[in-house]
């Protein structure tokens, strides 16, 4: 891994009439797959069944005709579905989400995007009052400690349950009848509410909002529970808010084409690149982005510096998620098969544009094959500060040990990547682009919600 790992996607539904609730959240699904890659699931209620689906694998692998056949009941109203990349807990089927639990409330389906960091105690405790755990995600913590609180009503119970935990987390909540959305008091993960002609969608982005038919109506807000029962939308502000939300949802994660907390992320990722020509201007003929990550950034640098923008790297469509392969030549050759350059920089200076370095390794061999094709100089800029620090939010950045800029400077780094220059945007420059206060943890170990005691993905398995 030389990125940051994707979180994951959830989105869900309640409808004043029967739809085809399965094939609504499938197609939402599918505009939320970058988030996740590992698994899908979906959980759809008629007010008397409650059917869940999941397993490991793409959305399209997971939800066959065959399987969007068993959820598809003819009085469907409620639904809710996730996509998974695992920050706790290992990639086994028993963590593919939605989980569920039989308790007080009745049924219930939870779908989370984000991290407790205070899971570990919690579940200690949990065990030690007689809880029984069926997976190793953090998720199930929440769920059970739902289940401890059967004597509240459900959005009563979700609000107490908020003040008990701690982390960056966005939630989607589920029984027979009623749909409730959960962000963290400090709106580290998205989360967005639609308005549709059949009634009312949540999902961590816009996007999916649109392919359900659903507009856009607002962001939940941090430390908010909004809920859908009997038609009518209520809200509940369980925590105060502190708003700081994840720069990298702007940087790298979110679609080019979401909008969260008010900001676009293209323009964003546009306007930091703009920031990063301004305070690292380089002398060269083109700017070069690395496909995806570094476009819209490639595109702001380029038009502050007057460059021209060149596809000197084409990315192959059909290259899919390849496994680590165990030599070095395997691994060089890997890297090809997914990009490889293109007659553009041969004899030409190029500005070399990417949203951040983890590892350094893929960079490092971006930079060779460039210099192989016939680039003259290569001057890597990176439209984010350096990594230095493990998130402990739901992005899987690798431990700190791994991380090339926790171990090395930045003269270190360029040394080791073979660029001719090397300068990643400031702190100030990304707060600018965006537009707002957002958490940069990952960038000066500054954590808004807490640090877990073990800070392990794998604190909670068995």
């Amino acid at each position: 891994m030389d990125k940051p790992q994707e979180e994951c996607g959830i989105l869900g539904l309640w409808s004043e009439g029967p739809v085809d609730v399965a094939g609504l959240l499938h197609l939402g699904l599918l505009a939320l797959q970058h988030r996740g890659q590992e698994a899908a699931g979906m959980a759809v209620t008629d007010g008397k069944e409650f059917l869940v689906e999941k397993d490991l694998g793409l959305v399209n692998q997971v939800f066959t005709e065959e399987r969007l056949g068993k959820l598809r009941l003819p009085e469907a109203r409620l639904g809710l579905a996730h996509t998974r990349y695992s920050t706790t807990g290992s990639n086994l089927r028993i963590n593919a989400q939605p989980l569920t639990a039989r308790t007080a409330h009745g049924v219930l389906a939870i779908a989370h995007n984000g991290n407790f960091t205070n899971a570990k105690p919690l579940r200690d405790r949990l065990l030690r009052e007689g809880a029984t755990f069926q997976s190793t995600s953090d998720t199930e913590v929440m769920l059970l400690l739902l289940a401890r609180l059967g004597h509240l009503s459900l959005p009563e119970a979700a609000a107490q349950a908020m003040r008990l935990l701690q982390g960056g987390y966005s939630i989607l909540l589920m029984d027979r009848k009623t749909l409730l959305a959960l962000r963290d008091p400090h709106g580290v993960r998205p989360l967005v509410l639609g308005r549709a002609p059949w009634g009312f969608a949540f999902a961590s982005e816009p996007p999916a909002l649109l392919l359900m038919g659903a507009e856009y109506v607002r962001d939940v807000r941090p430390g908010e529970v909004v809920w859908v029962e009997e038609g009518r939308l209520q809200s509940l502000q369980a925590l105060p808010p502190e708003p700081t939300p994840c720069a990298f949802e702007w940087i790298y994660f979110a679609r080019p084409d979401s909008v969260l907390d008010g900001a676009e992320a293209y323009e964003a990722r546009v306007r930091m690149g703009m920031e990063l020509f301004r305070e690292a201007p380089a002398e060269a003929d083109l700017v070069v982005p690395v496909p995806d990550s570094g476009i819209g950034a490639a595109v702001g640098y380029a038009k502050a510096s007057g460059l021209p923008l060149e596809f000197g790297l084409y990315k192959n469509p059909y290259a899919g998620r390849t496994f680590i392969q165990p030599t070095q030549e395997l691994r060089d050759l890997k890297t090809r098969l997914k990009l490889s350059p293109t007659g553009a920089v041969r004899g030409k200076r190029v500005v070399l544009v990417d949203d951040s370095i983890v590892r350094g390794t893929t960079s490092r061999r971006i930079v060779r094959m460039l210099k192989e094709a016939g680039a003259l100089e290569v001057h890597f800029r990176v439209s984010s500060p350096p990594i230095r620090f493990p998130c402990y939010y739901g992005i899987d950045t690798a431990a700190r040990k791994e991380l090339i800029a926790a171990e090395k400077s930045v003269e270190e780094i360029r040394a080791y990547i073979g660029a001719d220059s090397l300068a990643f945007l400031s702190e100030e420059g990304v707060r600018r682009a965006i537009g707002r206060p957002v958490c940069l943890a990952c960038f000066n170990g500054r954590y808004p919600a807490g640090v877990p005691e073990e800070g392990e993905k794998l604190a909670l398995e068995l």
